[in-house]
């Protein structure tokens, strides 16, 4: 597959990257055994997330989610679940971390690898009221592994 050339045309691969874990999301489903689980809405949109993490040890052995929502908040939680399946809970906190700073703007972290397909969502900083959207997901599991080191 070649590389995009333009802004236009990553612009394009990004939209429908999205738009595929919105019709076909990962990991979308109930979570037999699930350790820890966690409920959110967004009042402003009414998109709701249920979460349902698995750990092993400090590593989160499991994950899916159930929910509706825009597009933005169900790839985002579809991404999300993909990305930090098998990684240990401080290492899920700086991809979040990171993953916040491209919500709000920061167009470096559009360059971070360990973001993964979450960098397709990059374009919603220009958009403030859907930066709640696609945080949903990672607000879930920021409380999920809250609840789990407490």
């Amino acid at each position: 597959m070649s590389r995009p050339e333009s802004a236009a045309e990553l612009s394009a691969l990004y939209q429908d990257l999205i738009l595929d874990h919105y019709r076909r999301p990962r990991n979308k489903g109930a979570l037999e055994n699930a350790d820890t689980r966690v409920e959110m809405k967004n009042p402003l949109c009414g998109d709701e997330i249920a979460l349902q993490v698995a750990f092993d040890g400090n590593t989160v052995s499991d994950l899916r989610f159930s929910g509706r929502g825009c597009s933005i908040s169900q790839a985002s939680a579809s991404m999300m679940t993909q990305l930090v399946k098998g990684k240990e809970a401080e290492e899920i906190k700086a991809i979040g971390r990171r993953f916040r700073d491209l919500m709000l703007g920061d167009a470096s972290a559009a360059g971070e690898k360990e973001l993964g397909q979450l960098r397709a969502l990059s374009g919603v900083a220009r958009f403030p009221a859907r930066v709640k959207c696609a945080l949903l997901a990672w607000n879930a599991l920021e409380t999920a592994l809250a609840e789990r080191s407490t």
